[in-house]
C-alpha cells in the first residue's frame, strides 16, 4: 500500500475534482460518513450517546461536520466546536457545516484561547462526552500550534484522562502531528482510532507521531482507482498482501539443493550466540542447505548447537583469523552457494574486517550485511560501489551512525530520508532496523515495516533477521524482495511468540518463522 506525504494527497484531491471531475463535497461527504461509521463501532450504538467534535475552518473540519450530521440523524447527541465562526469557512467545508447546522443539531463557536467562559461550556460538554472527534487540523499542520487549538487539544486530552468511558478519534491525522515527519507538538492529540482518508500518511507510522494514533484505519472515500495508480509517490507500507505476492511457493518435487544453498560467515569465541541464531533461522525460514563458516576456535561448541547446519572452520592464529586461507576456504564455499550472509559476532579485529572487506568485493553472490561485517566498513564504505553483487546492509541505528559519521539522534530524526539517500548512494538495499524498520531501495523507494512487538527488543533478533533475509534471497528472491517479505516475517514472527508479553528470547522468535509464513500463505 502506498504511502503519501500531506501535499501529495492535495493533489491527488485537486487532481480528483479537476481532472475526473468528482466534486470536492462527494469525496468530503464520503470521508464524513467513513468517520461515522468508525465513530458508531467504537459506541456499539449511537443512539443518546454524546459525541464532541472539534472541527477546524479547513476540509478536516467540514469531514467533521459531515460525520456530525450522520451521528446526530443515528440518534446520537452531537455537539461541534468550531475553532472559528461559522461565517468565516469557505468552500465544501462551509457547504457541511451549513448541512450539519440544517439538522438542528449544537454548535459552539470558539475564537479565543483566552475567553474561559466559553471553554467552560466546552469542557462542561467533554466531560460527559462519550466520544471526541478530533478534525481540527489533519494533515495542515507543521510546527507549532497557536494557542486556541492547543488548548482545544488539551480539552481532548485531559477528557481522555479523566474519564474512562471517553474514546478520541481523530480525523485523517491527530491534530499536532506532522504529517511527513511524525513530528508532534507538546499537545498533540491522542487518539485511540485514527481514520485516515484514501490512502496512509507518512507521518502516522513514524515516531514519535506513530504513539499518538491508535488503530488506524484507511477509509475508501471514493477515489478513483485511476488516479491513485497514477500516483508518484514512491513509499510504501509493506502489508501481509504484499508478502503474499512476493513469497515464493515451493514446488512439489523441490529438494534441497534447489531451495537455497546459504553460506554464513559469522561468529567467535565468546560470540557464538549470533551465528548459531542466524544460520538456524536460515534453517526455519526455508533454505535446504546452510554452511557455517566460524574460526577454529569457536567451531566445536556451534558444531554442539546446530544439529542441521553444517559447521566449518576458519584457521586462525592467536585470537584472529589467518586471512588468506579464510578468504580461500570461504571463495571456494561461495562457488556452489546462492547467498552469503556475513557478521553475526564475526569479531572486529583488523585482520577480520579485512577479511570481510575482500570477500565482499570477490563475492559473486548476493550478500546480507550485518553487525561486525557492517563495522568493517566504517572507512571503507567506497567498496560497496565496487561490489558486482547484489547486496543488502541491515544496520541498526548505532551501526548506520558508524559507518555514515551521522549521530544516532540526527538518524532516528529522519530515518526515512537517511535510509533513502544511503540506498541510493551504495546501491545497495538498507534495512535500517528499529521502529518503524526501513527498507530502502538503490531507486529511491521506500517501504515501511508494519509488523513487530516492543517484546523484539532483545539481544539477537537482528542476527535471525539476517538468516531470515539470506534465506529468501536463497530460494530465488531478488534481494530488494527478500529484505521486504524478510521483515515483515521477521515481526509478525515476534508477535507470534511474544502474544503480547515481553521476555521474549530469540531463539523462540525463530521457532516462530514458519508459523508467520503458513499465515501469510492463508
Amino acid at each position: 500500500m502506498q504511502i503519501l506525504l500531506a501535499e501529495e494527497m492535495r493533489a491527488l484531491d485537486h487532481a480528483a475534482e479537476e481532472e475526473i471531475g468528482i466534486p470536492g463535497i462527494v469525496l468530503m461527504e464520503n470521508a464524513g460518513r467513513a468517520v461515522a461509521d468508525a465513530a458508531e463501532k467504537l459506541l456499539g450504538s449511537c443512539c443518546h450517546k454524546k459525541v464532541v467534535i472539534f472541527a477546524g475552518k479547513g476540509n478536516n473540519g467540514g469531514d467533521g461536520s459531515g460525520a456530525g450530521r450522520w451521528l446526530h440523524n443515528r440518534g446520537a447527541d452531537v455537539t461541534l466546536v468550531l475553532a472559528g465562526l461559522v461565517g468565516e469557512l469557505t468552500g465544501s467545508a462551509a457547504d457541511e457545516l451549513q448541512y450539519y447546522l440544517s439538522c438542528g443539531a449544537s454548535l459552539l463557536e470558539v475564537t479565543d484561547a483566552d475567553d474561559n467562559l466559553q471553554f467552560a461550556e466546552i469542557e462542561n460538554k467533554v466531560q460527559q462526552a462519550d466520544l471526541l472527534i478530533d478534525a481540527l487540523l489533519g494533515t495542515g499542520f507543521s510546527g507549532k500550534m497557536r494557542p486556541l487549538f492547543a488548548r482545544l487539544c488539551q480539552c481532548i486530552n485531559q477528557a481522555k484522562e479523566n474519564n474512562a468511558r471517553c474514546s478520541v478519534l481523530a480525523v485523517d491525522i491527530p491534530t499536532g502531528i506532522n504529517a511527513d515527519t511524525g513530528a508532534v507538538d507538546t499537545h498533540a492529540v491522542r487518539a485511540d482510532v485514527t481514520v485516515t482518508m484514501a490512502l496512509p500518511k507518512l507521518g502516522l507510522h513514524l515516531y514519535p507521531g506513530a504513539e499518538y494514533v491508535g488503530r488506524l484505519q484507511v477509509a475508501d472515500i471514493g477515489m478513483p482507482a485511476s488516479l491513485l495508480k497514477e500516483t508518484e509517490g514512491n513509499r510504501f507500507l509493506i502489508t501481509g498482501e504484499k508478502v503474499r505476492e512476493i513469497l515464493p511457493v515451493r514446488p512439489k518435487n523441490a529438494h534441497k539443493g534447489s531451495v537455497g544453498r546459504v553460506v554464513v560467515a559469522a561468529g567467535s569465541c565468546g560470540y557464538t550466540g549470533a551465528a548459531a541464531l542466524c544460520s538456524f533461522a536460515s534453517v526455519k525460514s526455508g533454505a535446504g542447505l546452510v554452511t557455517l563458516f566460524t574460526p577454529e576456535n569457536a567451531r566445536e561448541i556451534l558444531a554442539v548447537k546446530l544439529t542441521e547446519v553444517m559447521v566449518k572452520g576458519l584457521p586462525v592464529q592467536g585470537n584472529s583469523l589467518v586471512r588468506e586461507e579464510s578468504l580461500e576456504l570461504l571463495a571456494d564455499a561461495l562457488y556452489s552457494a546462492d547467498v552469503l550472509a556475513v557478521g553475526p559476532g564475526f569479531g572486529v579485529s583488523e585482520e577480520t574486517g579485512s577479511l570481510i572487506r575482500e570477500l565482499l568485493v570477490s563475492a559473486h553472490v548476493p550478500c546480507v550485511i550485518d553487525a561486525d561485517a557492517i563495522t568493517a566498513l566504517k572507512d571503507h564504505t567506497e567498496l560497496l560501489s565496487h561490489m558486482v553483487a547484489e547486496k543488502v546492509l541491515t544496520p541498526h541505528p548505532g551501526e548506520m551512525a558508524r559507518i555514515t559519521g551521522l549521530s544516532i539522534a540526527n538518524i532516528e530524526q529522519d530515518r526515512v530520508e537517511i535510509a533513502r539517500s544511503y540506498a541510493e548512494k551504495w546501491q545497495a538495499v538498507i534495512v535500517l532496523k528499529g521502529v518503524p524498520t526501513v527498507v530502502a531501495l538503490p531507486d529511491g523507494s521506500i517501504y515501511i515495516n508494519t509488523t513487530g512487538t516492543p517484546a523484539m527488543a532483545t539481544g539477537g533478533s537482528g542476527d535471525v533477521l539476517t538468516g531470515l533475509t539470506a534465506a529468501l534471497i536463497g530460494q530465488g528472491l531478488p534481494a530488494a524482495d527478500a529484505a521486504v517479505a524478510g521483515v515483515y516475517l521477521h515481526g509478525l514472527a515476534g508477535e507470534i511468540a511474544a502474544q503480547g508479553s515481553v521476555g521474549l528470547a530469540a531463539s523462540e522468535l525463530l521457532a516462530m518463522i514458519p508459523e508467520a509464513r503458513k499465515q501469510i500463505s492463508l
